[in-house]
């Protein structure tokens, strides 16, 4: 199989950052912390992070839950499978990164806040949904659940200190963040076949689409980010962190000060790969605004996170063009 090799991740190059002064709101630490992390959202759009407060022990709840689910017979995860809103099981094949020629291998589960089904706000808010759990595990949706509100807390305190480093007020980024559109996906991934080719990805090189991604990663590795010269740089597992990159609505928000990077996973490991995603986002109704540099023009006219999220939706999810538009 013909991949570019990729070498091996530095310090330098992906910075791991303690978050301990940011959680606790520590004096000269929270200061340090913020600067430190804006340095690694600037250069890289990628780094690690340590003592970032979600539970060891829920990580691995979380991780074993899910295997369970995607060990289970196809016809069991097809009883919940997505329709019409970004919930529930993506089998493999239904995702299409942008400019991909391929469908990605892996498959995954997507979830959100709790939201009824009867809820008004599905009328106009087609990044909202009613979650589907599947009845055969009755314990994902606590484990699930509970493992989105500790990312949640996570991201909101990066926001805030990235708010902080920029000069802008702490709760910029997230003033509205009582329904926040952000989804966790639980994803597996295959072991790639040794005659796959070269444009077959467990993942297709793509960037995120919304404000920031908490990834937790298995030690089988995979990841791969791509460095100023073109080149792939390997972001291997390392025990106790997440990885944290800036997405395209972060980087859009902050006048590409930020960097969002392409990143893709290879998992010619010959043995299956699995990790857990959150993807940060405030409310749907949130606007855009460029934060700007004193006398720097904004490169982007005001978007809200709703709209931009739902473009990249309907550009990279099989399902979005087999089933009915929900109304936005």
């Amino acid at each position: 199989m013909a991949y570019a090799s990729a070498r091996t991740v530095d310090a330098a190059s992906l910075p791991v950052i303690d978050l301990e002064p940011l959680m606790s709101g520590s004096g000269d630490g929270l200061e340090r912390t913020a600067a430190a992390l804006t340095d690694a959202a600037e250069r890289a759009g990628f780094f690690y992070v340590t003592n970032h407060g979600v539970p060891a022990a829920l990580i691995e709840k979380a991780a074993a839950v899910s295997r369970r689910f995607f060990e289970a017979p196809r016809e069991a995860k097809a009883e919940v499978a997505v329709q019409g809103r970004h919930r529930g099981w993506l089998d493999p094949g239904e995702s299409v990164m942008e400019g991909a020629r391929r469908p990605d291998l892996k498959e995954s589960f997507i979830w959100g806040i709790e939201v009824e089904a009867d809820d008004p706000a599905l009328a106009t808010n087609p990044l909202l949904a009613p979650n589907r759990w599947p009845a055969f595990l009755p314990e994902l949706q606590p484990t699930l659940g509970a493992y989105l509100d500790a990312a949640h807390a996570c991201g909101w305190q990066l926001m805030r200190a990235f708010a902080h480093a920029l000069g802008v007020p702490p709760g910029h980024f997230i003033a509205h963040i009582d329904r926040p559109v952000s989804r966790g996906g639980s994803i597996y991934y295959p072991p790639q076949p040794p005659t796959a080719g070269a444009d077959q990805f467990g993942v297709a090189p793509h960037t995120d689409f919304g404000c920031l991604t908490l990834l937790w990663q298995d030690m089988v590795g995979g990841l791969q980010v791509r460095a100023n010269d073109g080149s792939w740089v390997a972001a291997p597992p390392m025990a106790d962190c997440f990885v944290v990159n800036v997405g395209d609505l972060l980087a859009r928000w902050t006048n590409d000060r930020f960097r969002s990077t392409p990143h893709r996973v290879v998992n010619t490991s010959g043995r299956s790969r699995q990790s857990i995603a959150v993807f940060v986002d405030p409310n749907a109704e949130q606007a855009v605004v460029p934060v700007c540099a004193e006398g720097e023009p904004a490169r982007y006219p005001p978007v809200s996170v709703g709209e931009h999220i739902e473009r990249r939706y309907n550009a990279s999810f099989a399902y979005r063009q087999k089933a009915p538009k929900v109304p936005s």
